[in-house]
């Protein structure tokens, strides 16, 4: 399924545009003009990747630094061990859109636990 995000030219480089679905996906654009998305939150804890710093082709945790490759979703930095998922971005007559991946996110313990009806 492909979402749209945001035009093109409302997202800056060095920027990223959260989308409010479920789970969140966030676009990045590189200060090289790249365009990567990937899920949302971290792995380790329920933080949004959008609020992190950019840096080339990775996204530190605004929580506690975990560091994300925005290519392969791959963790470059712990404490998160587990990689977040990556999506497609099409840009189409100056809109960017978000393929979805269709595998499993890699959701934090406490937003796991949460959606299994648990303590948070």
């Amino acid at each position: 399924m492909m979402i749209p995000a945001c035009r093109l030219e409302d997202l800056p480089r060095g920027e990223a545009h959260r989308l409010d679905i479920d789970p969140p996906v966030s676009v990045f654009h590189t200060d090289d003009g790249e365009l990567f998305a990937i899920d949302d939150t971290c792995t380790h804890q329920d933080a949004s990747l959008a609020d992190g710093w950019l840096e080339g082709p990775e996204v530190e945790c605004p929580l506690h630094a975990s560091k994300f490759d925005l290519r392969t979703g791959a963790v470059d930095a712990p404490p998160a061990k587990l990689p977040v998922r990556t999506h497609e971005v099409v840009v189409e007559d100056g809109m960017i859109y978000v393929r979805l991946s269709t595998e499993a996110p890699n959701l934090p313990p406490c937003i796991s636990a949460r959606l299994a009806g648990g303590p948070a």
